[in-house]
C-alpha cells in the first residue's frame, strides 16, 4: 500500500513572517560635538557662510551612522549646492523685503495693511520651501545603492498647508492633528524609494487621541513656565511615534515604541545650558563694563549716560565678542542635544517591518535642485 500523501498545489502552507528590523545608529557622541563644535567656529569666522558645509557635514554623520538591516544610508548632498540654492532664493526674497520697505516709507499709514499680504507670502514661500527642501534631501539619500526620490507640485502643498492653517487659526489648534496627517499623507504619497511608492497610514483622530489633553491645558503651561518644556517635549514625542507608526514604502512599514517622556532630558538639558550661559554672559558684561570704567577714570554716569553707550568703542568690542560666544555656544548646545541626541532616541525604538519587500527595488526618479532648500535657509524654516 503506499502511504505518499499529496497536497493540492495552493494548499502550502506560508512561511512564518521575518522578525522586524531594528535600526541602529552608532554615531559617536564626542566626534560629532568636535564637528559641530569646529563648525560653529568657522561660521563665525566666514559671517555664518560655513553653515552650508557644517549641514552638509552633519547630515553625512548622521545619515553615515544610520543603519537598517545592516546598511547604513548614504548623503550625497554638496554645500555648494545648498549655497547656490540660498543665493537664488535671496535673489527672489530681497525684492520682495525691499517692496515692503519702500512701502512702509512712501506709505506709512499703509504699512499695517502691507504687512498682512507680505505674511501671507512668506507663509506661502515657507511651506514651498519645506516641500523643496525635503525633496531635495531625499534625492541625496540612498540606500543599498538606490535613490529616494520625490515628485509632486511645492506650490500645490503650500496650498494645502494655507487652507489647512486658516482652519486651525479657526479652531484654535483644534485642527492641528488633521492638518498634520493631510499634509504628511500628501508629502508620503509623492516620496518614492526606486520603484516602491510612499504612502502615509497615519491619521488626525489617532493623533487627537493621543495628546487632546495636551491641547486641552496648553493656556496653563503657556502661563508656567516650568510647565511648557514638559508639555513640548511631551507633544514632540507622541508626535514621531504616530509619524514613524504611518510611514510605508511600498511593503515596508516602520513602527515606534518611543516612549512618551523621551525628550524630558533633552529639553531641559538645552533650557539648564541656556541659563547657566546666559547668566556667564551677564556677568561678563558687568566685569567687563566695570574694568572699562576703572581704566577710563571716568564716572559711569559720564561714559554711559544718555546717548553715550554706543560711543564707547571699547565696550561695544566687549559685547560684540560675548554676544558672538553666546550665540556659538547655544548654537553648539542645541544641535549636540536637538538634532544628534534627539535623532539617536527615535531611532533606537523605531523598527522597520517586511524589510524584504525592498530586495528588489529598480532605481528611479530624477535629483532635485537646491532651490526649496534656500528658500528654507532663507525663511528660517530648514531642518535636518
Amino acid at each position: 500500500m503506499n502511504d505518499m500523501q499529496w497536497t493540492p498545489i495552493g494548499s502550502e502552507p506560508l512561511p512564518p513572517p521575518l522578525p522586524p528590523t531594528r535600526v541602529d545608529f552608532t554615531g559617536d557622541r564626542t566626534e560629532f560635538r568636535k564637528l559641530v563644535t569646529k563648525g560653529a567656529l568657522l561660521e563665525l569666522v566666514t559671517f555664518g557662510f560655513y553653515r552650508f558645509w557644517l549641514v552638509t557635514d552633519i547630515r553625512r554623520h548622521l545619515w553615515a551612522n544610520t543603519a537598517i538591516d545592516g546598511d547604513a544610508a548614504e548623503y550625497t548632498g554638496r554645500a555648494k549646492e545648498l549655497l547656490v540654492g540660498f543665493l537664488f532664493a535671496l535673489a527672489i526674497l530681497v525684492p520682495i523685503y525691499l517692496a515692503y520697505f519702500l512701502v512702509g516709507i512712501e506709505f506709512e499709514r499703509w504699512q499695517g495693511f502691507a504687512s498682512t499680504p507680505l505674511f501671507i507670502s512668506f507663509y506661502a514661500f515657507g511651506q514651498f520651501a519645506i516641500f523643496r527642501a525635503r525633496r531635495y534631501r531625499l534625492t541625496r539619500t540612498v540606500w543599498r545603492g538606490v535613490r529616494f526620490w520625490m515628485d509632486g507640485s511645492g506650490w500645490a502643498y503650500s496650498f494645502r498647508a494655507m487652507l489647512w492653517g486658516l482652519l486651525v487659526f479657526l479652531t484654535l489648534g483644534l485642527a492641528l492633528p488633521w492638518r498634520e496627517a493631510s499634509l504628511e499623507r500628501y508629502k508620503m504619497r509623492h516620496t518614492h524609494y526606486g520603484d516602491l511608492r510612499g504612502d502615509f497610514a497615519g491619521n488626525g483622530w489617532t493623533f487627537f487621541k493621543r495628546g487632546w489633553w495636551l491641547w486641552l491645558l496648553s493656556p496653563i503651561a503657556v502661563l508656567i513656565f516650568p510647565i511648557a518644556p514638559f508639555f513640548y517635549a511631551e507633544f514632540k514625542a507622541r508626535e514621531w511615534r504616530w509619524w514613524l507608526d504611518g510611514i510605508r514604502i511600498g511593503g515596508v512599514s516602520l513602527s515606534s515604541q518611543l516612549p512618551h517622556n523621551a525628550f524630558y532630558g533633552l529639553y531641559w538639558k538645552v533650557i539648564g545650558w541656556w541659563i547657566l550661559l546666559s547668566t556667564i554672559f551677564a556677568f561678563y558684561l558687568g566685569g567687563a563694563t566695570l574694568l572699562v570704567v576703572k581704566l577710563s577714570g571716568r564716572s559711569p554716569e559720564q561714559m554711559y549716560g544718555p546717548g553715550r553707550a554706543f560711543e564707547n568703542i571699547p565696550l561695544l568690542v566687549i559685547m560684540v565678542v560675548g554676544y558672538s560666544a553666546l550665540a556659538l555656544a547655544l548654537n553648539i548646545v542645541m544641535r549636540v542635544y536637538l538634532q544628534r541626541d534627539l535623532w539617536a532616541k527615535v531611532l533606537e525604538t523605531a523598527e522597520v517591518h517586511d524589510i524584504g519587500a525592498a530586495a528588489d527595488v529598480r532605481g528611479s526618479g530624477e535629483l532635485a535642485s537646491a532651490l526649496g532648500e534656500g528658500f528654507a535657509d532663507g525663511l528660517d524654516v530648514a531642518g535636518f
